[in-house]
Order: C-alpha cells, then sequence, then structure tokens
C-alpha cells in the first residue's frame, strides 16, 4: 500500500509541475518583434536586425535582408533563413527576457557541408511607444570618441520624435566647465534609430541649436594644407590658445584677451555642430571623432545650423547616431584647426528614407542643397562633391548628365570645407529657389 502510495504522490507532482509550466508558458512574456542580433565572427561583430513574428508557436520574419522561417519551443528559437547566394543560415537561440544567445551555423548549399559556425547573441529594441510623436530630453552621462558599431546604443528614438540633449565641447568641458570626456570631439550618442535599417537614407533636422555658456576655445595657428614655405616659416610659433567671449544677448564672439589690433574685432556667432555620423559598415574599424567620411563623421560644415538637413547613408541596424563638436562660429575651412569650440544644447529629430543609395554626405539648408566631398586632398574631395551632386541632380530632379553640367556649370557654389584633417572637405551647393524651376516641368 505504502508503495502504491508512494507512485500515486509521485505521479501528483508531476501533473501539478505540469500545469505550472503551462501557467508559466501563459504568463511568459511575448516574443518581442524587433531585435539586433551580434555575430562574432572570429572576433570580429556583424550586427543585423532580426524581426520575429510568432503564432501557435511557428516564426516568421526576416533575419537581415533574407526572410526566415522557424518556430519557437519554450525559450528556445529555432529558424532558417537563405540569402541571394544560396548560403543557408540555421540560427538556434535561448531567449531570456529582452536578450538572446545562441549559435548561428552556416552552410555553402553549392560546397557542402557546414562552412561555419559563430556564436550569436541580440537584445531586442524598445517598441514605440502609442500615441503621437514624443519631446525627449536625454541628458547624457558618457561621451565617446569613436564613431563605432560595437558601442551600445544610448537611447532609441523613433521618426517624428524631437530629442533635446547637450554636448560638450572639442575638449570634453561642458557647459558648467566641467571636464566630463577625452579631448579629441566626445560625441554624444549613439542613438538607435527604430526601423532605420542597412540600405537606407538617414536625414537629421537640426531644429534647434543654442549655446550654453559664455565662452568658447581656438587657436592662433594656421592649418598645414594651406600654408606654402614662406608661411610655414612665419608661423612656426602658433598653435597657442586663443579664448574667445561670447555676448549672447548681442550676439557676437570677441577675443577676450585682444591685442591692440583686434580690439575692436568682433564675429557674428552662428552656432553649428561639427559632427554628424552614422556608425560605420561592417569591415571598417571603429573611427576617430577626429575623421570623416561617407558616413559623415568630424565634417566640419559650417552650414550644419539650426533649420539644416544632414543625409547620411545607413549601413548598421537603427543607423548609431552621433552628434557634438558644437562651434559658436567658424570660417570656411576650420583654417586655425579649431573653430570657436564651445558646448551646446541641441534639439533635433530624424526620418528615415528606406532604400535609397547616396555616395557621399548631403546637407540641405533653407537655401540650398549641397554635396560633402571627403578625401584625402582637396582635388579628389571636390570630384567627390561633384559626384555626389550629379547623383542627387538624377535621384531628385531626374536630370541626365548632359542636363546636369548644365546646372552645374552655370550655379554651382564651391567651398572648402576642411582643411585641418587627414580627409580634406570640399562642398558643392546648389540654389534651391533656382532648382525649385526643374521641379515644375
Amino acid at each position: 500500500m505504502a508503495r502504491v502510495l508512494r507512485h500515486l504522490r509521485f505521479l501528483l507532482y508531476t501533473i501539478a509541475a505540469i500545469l505550472a509550466g503551462a501557467g508559466m508558458l501563459r504568463a511568459q512574456q511575448p516574443l518581442q518583434p524587433q531585435w539586433v542580433v551580434s555575430i562574432d565572427f572570429f572576433g570580429n561583430h556583424r550586427y543585423q536586425q532580426l524581426f520575429l513574428t510568432e503564432q501557435a508557436g511557428r516564426l516568421e520574419g526576416s533575419f537581415g535582408a533574407d526572410a526566415l522561417t522557424g518556430a519557437l519551443s519554450g525559450k528556445q528559437i529555432h529558424f532558417t533563413s537563405r540569402d541571394q547566394r544560396g548560403q543557408l543560415f540555421d540560427v538556434v537561440a535561448t531567449v531570456s527576457g529582452n536578450t538572446l544567445s545562441g549559435e548561428l551555423t552556416i552552410t555553402d548549399t553549392a560546397k557542402p557541408p557546414v562552412i561555419g559556425r559563430h556564436a550569436l547573441s541580440g537584445y531586442a529594441v524598445p517598441q514605440r511607444a502609442p500615441g503621437p510623436p514624443r519631446m525627449v530630453d536625454f541628458q547624457p552621462t558618457r561621451y565617446f570618441n569613436q564613431f563605432s558599431a560595437d558601442i551600445p546604443a544610448v537611447f532609441t528614438i523613433w521618426p517624428g520624435d524631437t530629442i533635446h540633449t547637450t554636448t560638450v565641447d572639442s575638449g570634453g568641458v561642458d557647459e558648467h566647465g566641467v571636464t566630463r570626456a577625452l579631448y579629441g570631439n566626445p560625441q554624444t550618442g549613439p542613438f538607435y534609430v527604430g526601423n532605420a535599417k542597412a540600405g537606407d537614407v538617414l536625414a537629421v533636422h537640426i531644429k534647434r541649436l543654442r549655446l550654453n555658456r559664455d565662452y568658447a576655445d581656438s587657436l592662433d595657428a594656421i592649418a598645414s594644407r594651406v600654408k606654402d614655405a614662406n608661411l610655414s616659416i612665419k608661423a612656426k610659433d602658433l598653435g597657442q590658445n586663443v579664448r574667445w567671449h561670447l555676448d549672447l544677448e548681442r550676439g557676437v564672439a570677441t577675443p577676450a584677451d585682444a591685442s591692440s589690433h583686434l580690439k575692436n574685432f568682433s564675429v557674428p556667432l552662428r552656432s553649428m555642430l561639427g559632427c554628424v555620423a552614422v556608425a560605420p559598415d561592417f569591415g571598417f574599424a571603429p573611427f576617430s571623432t577626429g575623421d570623416a567620411g561617407r558616413y559623415g563623421g568630424n565634417m566640419d560644415y559650417n552650414d550644419v545650423v539650426e533649420g539644416s538637413t544632414v543625409y547620411l547613408e545607413v549601413t548598421q541596424p537603427g543607423a548609431l547616431l552621433y552628434l557634438g563638436d558644437g562651434h559658436a562660429a567658424m570660417g570656411d575651412g576650420e583654417t586655425t584647426e579649431w573653430g570657436l569650440e564651445t558646448s551646446m544644447d541641441v534639439e533635433f529629430s530624424v526620418d528615415v528614407i528606406p532604400g535609397k543609395f547616396i555616395s557621399t554626405p548631403r546637407v540641405e539648408t533653407t537655401s540650398h542643397i549641397a554635396a560633402v566631398g571627403l578625401a584625402g586632398s582637396i582635388d579628389d574631395a571636390a570630384k567627390m562633391a561633384t559626384s555626389g551632386m550629379v547623383q542627387w541632380l538624377e535621384q531628385d530632379y531626374y536630370l541626365t548628365p548632359a542636363e546636369s553640367a548644365q546646372v552645374l556649370g552655370s550655379m554651382a557654389e564651391y567651398t572648402i570645407s576642411e582643411v585641418p584633417d587627414r580627409n580634406a572637405g570640399v562642398v558643392l551647393r546648389l540654389r534651391k529657389d533656382l532648382l525649385q524651376k526643374l521641379k515644375q516641368n
């Protein structure tokens, strides 16, 4: 009898455990629909978006650009997808709340068997809150000196949201005069942009730029790229710090310890951002925040002001947007190696333009469209700017190369935007009021 009771008791415990487990499954948090997955390729991390929908344990969605099918069993997901080359991707992972970890197996169907197994991890992207676009106040606690996809996003934003935040100056000093970061254009961000994916274009709308302190720092230097031998001799002792006073009421900047010849000298304040960037593509090392390229970066184009929009090619999930390097004013080219470097209050919003390729950063102001060329020489930067503008005219105004040539020959405006850095900057801009007549045809 005792033996029968023990078996009965075991059976009851088993049934209770099964029922409890079923209750846990019912109470389990629904599978998140959007993830960012990191694949470890021999110590190099490739990031891809993962979209999942689940119904009765069946999974559908996309892994990168490829459709997937699979199954959910408890906390384990198993799915497969195939790319355009015929490679088969097989993922087995365990979900724990808003994270997952597992393994990716890649099989080349043209050359079986398995060609690689790689560790995989990921996190769920926070979903957009219901209701209208938000006004978000983001107060940074850390700043970064690289444009990198390996830096976790500090916040998720969505197209239409308005973000208010702050930047430190190029030396890492905030509005209170406190050093908060390493010198060298430390950046606010990166911000993950919901729904932005590789192959899209990110439009960054600079809605408001405000100076938040009454001084800026610059140099008395002249950049090497614009000095001949004679000037280099005359300027050999230059490169000293110059403090500028920012008169926010009068809207002018003056040298704080002006020499006799400059005691009446002042320049209008014109707040601008030297750096707007997205994370570079897989295969590229992180870029210094002193550098610039197709991803944007330290472009130092002095028309990135309040009311401007910067367009950048997206190559990473969520784009990963960085901003920083505020200037109270700066002449074309940043010839002194520093503009009037200062901290800034920034308000911006973003839009995502799906499936559009641009070959170089673009800037749109209230009066002009501008293609930004960035290369190792001014000549090559000018070529990139010209090619980028012709692409813009072809995409948005439907012009042939012959028609674009006529437009450029009659109204092109070239500006040298950056000379001290590794990559020089040349900007080609066109007046929007004249281009508007093309759209009326």
